[in-house]
C-alpha cells in the first residue's frame, strides 16, 4: 500500500529545483507523489494550509509539513 506524498511549490527556482531532486528520490513503490504548482492551482493555497505549509517548497508525508528551503511565504501567494 502506497501513501500519498504532496509536494507544493510556486515556481520559483529554489522550488524547481527541489522538486526536480523530489522527483529523483522518493520512493515510488511506498509513496503515490503527487505534484502542486501553486501558481497554476491558487484554489489549493488553502487545502495546503490546513496541510500544514507555511512557506514553499513544501512536501507534505502522512499529515506532516516538510519545508524544504525556502522559496516563498504562503501568504505571499494570496
Amino acid at each position: 500500500m502506497t501513501q500519498k506524498a504532496i509536494f507544493y511549490h510556486a515556481g520559483c527556482p529554489v522550488c524547481v529545483a527541489a522538486e526536480d531532486k523530489i522527483t529523483e528520490v522518493i520512493d515510488r513503490n511506498r509513496f503515490e507523489l503527487e505534484i502542486v504548482h501553486l501558481g497554476d492551482a491558487p484554489k489549493r493555497i488553502d487545502e495546503a494550509a490546513a496541510n500544514g505549509v507555511e512557506s514553499v517548497p513544501a512536501l507534505v508525508i502522512d499529515g506532516t509539513a516538510l519545508h524544504i528551503n525556502h522559496g516563498a511565504d504562503l501568504s505571499a501567494l494570496r
